[in-house]
């Protein structure tokens, strides 16, 4: 692979990690829509394969959705609560490293890319929320669902790249 090419591979590892930050469920469901509907013999006979089955896609969806609506309970712990962290780290690795793998580059380099993006925008938005419901005085749930559709407006423009 040339430079470019690598530069834009790592670019949607890190993006593509920010978004499980934010989504830990919408990243992965993301990612597994895409190579569902348009496998790449990359992923072929890897340990990621699975991400391009069709069955493992809509299951994912599910998931995605309910944790969307999961997060409009104030109830749950915030997302930098380790307990709640840890599925965003694991899911910006997971999307991370198969998308390097998918486009073959190094999955180790995808997925640490990926744990970084998931990281930083787990703080990013976590912190963001909390400052524009001081701000505004409109209720979280109002930020959250902004967030949805930034996740998912994000996410999906960067996998068409």
């Amino acid at each position: 692979m040339n430079l470019t090419s690598t530069s834009t591979t790592h670019q949607k590892a890190l993006a593509l990690g920010a978004i499980a930050g934010m989504r830990a469920m919408t990243a992965p469901a993301l990612v597994t829509d895409h190579y569902a509907k348009s496998p790449t013999f990359f992923l072929e006979g890897t340990g990621l394969n699975f991400l391009q089955n069709k069955n493992v896609s809509t299951s994912l969806k599910i998931l995605a959705v309910a944790e969307l609506i999961g997060d409009k309970f104030p109830q749950l712990p915030n997302r930098i609560a380790p307990l709640q962290l840890l599925p965003r780290v694991v899911s910006g690795a997971l999307v991370g490293a198969t998308v390097a793998e998918a486009e073959g580059e190094s999955k180790v380099t995808g997925g640490l890319l990926g744990v970084v993006g998931a990281l930083v925008s787990s703080y990013a938005f976590y912190f963001l929320r909390q400052k524009l419901g001081k701000l505004t005085g409109l209720p979280d749930a109002t930020f959250a669902v902004m967030e949805d559709a930034l996740a998912l407006k994000v996410g999906t423009a960067v996998l068409k790249q």
